[in-house]
């Protein structure tokens, strides 16, 4: 890709996507061509590699269908039992999103497609920003998790983990980041982020670009600093790292670099010891051009506050992918973050879509039964209709729903166009009605309209249902943020009464009938004290979770992680009538 040049990867941009249809067929027979002798397609191709066949024959399938395969592999067995091609290690998800983590197939090709789809991601980037390689560094905030290595020998780590031992990103880290790699597989994520940050701080003239792959990791380094900026400006005017860092690796890389700067110092001390932190991305980084991370889906609801301390910075959203495919690119990198659409590269995977309906107003729902349900084409996907993604994979994932809810907003040449709705089955549920991440994201961002003209700002919120007392109701927990030196204690309590009644007003129609019919109990928003949904990533990520790859859940199904918010409750508000 490097040798092309990014005008040479956008003209085969033009060609795959001009050529969907055609890639789409010759993809899916070079897998099938390839791993129709193994023992799980044995069952349902016999040997035939036709597409119909397999549209036909081979099921619909999630992760659980697929897992006693990738057990019996880690465990020792050999890998044709689900694909032909060795492998050579496995992915693992978050599993803060779905659930539990997914161990999926890692191969020579998987890793290939990883190195071609960064080419493709960063060329719409560079188009519009410039190359930022060669104009400075990235402040990109990166932390790998220890591997696990399974019975068979092979190891299981994180997408991003995979990534930052590759000894091709070990060569260019020096040049193009500002973080050390002992930085980054650090053990204690709070120690990583105190260096990666200060080292960004040392280099804040050379940075050109900040990001991390998750919108709620910046906000996590920026909440960081807002807390340590003291603590920082010091190491940097003795040049001395703090104490409390105790892991070598990052004393060590520390010790080559730092050396005392008092004018540096005195000068990013001045810029943080201000009112008001809006803006502060810019005044600390005066070169940046933009911040770069997700900030779709489940990252939405994180927009306004990263807005709020870049101040006009862009916030681009480069690629769609996850641990299981790699799926789009976002080729208009300087759209508004909420109007982020990803173009399907059509030689990543094979691509197919479950068409899903309607359950009540303004809420997904899947069709009653997939296996009735024809799969549609990725060339043949229909303007303003939404799909659950499925993909069949050069790793051994044949016809794996992902979960992931997409809609169609349009065409790039003959290649569909998709926005991230949401994830499947992420939902409250008192009785029979139904209520989805998409139900929910659109009530929170009604009533904390009620906020911003007070001068805060919802930072974070979760959900759960407490059936602790009949009839159960919905609870959320929000974190508020006051601007301008605002504390939360300061907001008029009838104000968190009216958002919980705006909440209630603007949730679907099955709701507000249950409601009316004392069939749920009044919603219940629970705010939390500044910090507590730093105190709940902490937890996943003492749990095993990569910081680069937390995506807090949407509904808590945790006891443990219900414990961590509600110890943490400074204000308790109920809707105070059924909506009408």
């Amino acid at each position: 890709m490097a040798t092309i040049g990014y005008e040479g990867v956008l003209k085969m941009i033009e060609e795959l996507t001009t050529n969907a249809g055609q890639i789409q067929d010759e993809v899916l027979r070079e897998i099938l061509s390839r791993n129709a002798g193994t023992e799980y397609l044995r069952g349902f191709l016999h040997g035939q590699t036709e597409k119909q066949l397999f549209k036909k024959n081979v099921p619909i399938v999630t992760y659980e269908h697929l897992k006693p395969y990738i057990d019996r592999i880690a465990n020792g067995e050999t890998s044709d039992i689900l694909l032909a091609e060795p492998i050579t290690g496995f992915f693992l998800s978050s599993g803060t999103s779905g659930g539990q983590p997914k161990m999926t197939p890692v191969t020579a090709q998987v890793t290939k497609n990883c190195e071609l789809f960064r080419g493709f991601y960063e060329s719409p980037v560079i188009k519009h920003f410039g190359d930022i390689n060669q104009a400075g560094k990235r402040m990109e905030l990166m932390f790998a998790r220890p591997e696990i290595e399974t019975p068979s020998g092979l190891k299981a780590a994180s997408v991003s983990t995979s990534i930052y031992k590759e000894s091709k990103f070990r060569t260019i880290l020096p040049k193009l980041y500002t973080s050390p790699i002992e930085t980054i597989f650090c053990p204690d994520p709070n120690h990583g982020l105190q260096c990666q940050l200060l080292f960004g701080l040392i280099q804040r003239d050379e940075v050109v670009t900040i990001g991390s792959l998750f919108a709620s990791t910046v906000l996590r380094g920026i909440k960081f600093l807002e807390n340590h900026w003291q603590e920082l400006c010091y190491d940097i005017k003795t040049g001395r790292l703090s104490d409390w860092i105790t892991d070598s690796g990052c004393r060590n890389a520390a010790s080559l670099v730092m050396k005392p700067n008092p004018e540096q110092a005195d000068l990013i001390e001045s810029i943080c010891n201000c009112k008001s932190w809006e803006g502060i991305i810019r005044k600390l980084w005066p070169k940046a051009r933009y911040i770069g991370c997700i900030c779709t889906g489940v990252m939405r609801q994180y927009i306004a506050e990263l807005e709020f301390y870049c101040r006009g910075l862009p916030l681009v959203s480069a690629f769609y992918a996850c641990s299981e495919a790699i799926c789009g690119i976002n080729l208009e990198p300087l759209c508004k973050p909420y109007d982020v659409s990803y173009t399907f590269l059509p030689s990543m995977a094979y691509f197919e879509f479950l068409p899903v309906e309607n359950d009540h107003d303004e809420s997904i729902d899947m069709k009653k039964n997939d296996e009735d349900t024809e799969l549609v084409d990725l060339v043949n996907v229909k303007a303003g209709q939404c799909y659950e993604l499925v993909v069949t994979t050069c790793a051994g994932l044949y016809r794996y729903k992902v979960g992931d809810v997409l809609m169609v907003s349009g065409f790039y040449n003959n290649a569909p166009q998709f926005q991230f709705v949401e994830r499947k089955n992420v939902i409250l549920s008192v009785d029979q009605e139904k209520t989805s991440e998409t139900d929910l994201s659109k009530a929170v961002t009604e009533a904390k309209a009620l906020l911003d003209p007070l001068g805060f700002i919802l930072t974070e919120y979760t959900s759960y249902v407490d059936t602790s007392s009949a009839p159960g109701h919905y609870v959320l927990f929000w974190e508020i943020k006051g601007k301008e030196g605002k504390h939360c204690k300061e907001l008029d309590p009838k104000i968190m009464v009216e958002c919980c009644s705006r909440m209630e007003e603007s949730l679907h129609y099955t709701y507000k009938i249950y409601r009316k019919r004392n069939i749920i109990a009044a919603l219940e928003i629970r705010v939390v004290k500044q910090g507590s949904f730093e105190a709940l990533m902490d937890y996943y990520v003492s749990k095993g979770t990569s910081l680069s790859q937390y995506k807090k859940p949407s509904c808590i199904k945790s006891e443990e992680a219900l414990k961590i918010l509600d110890s943490r409750v400074i204000g308790k508000y109920f809707s105070p009538k059924s909506p009408l």
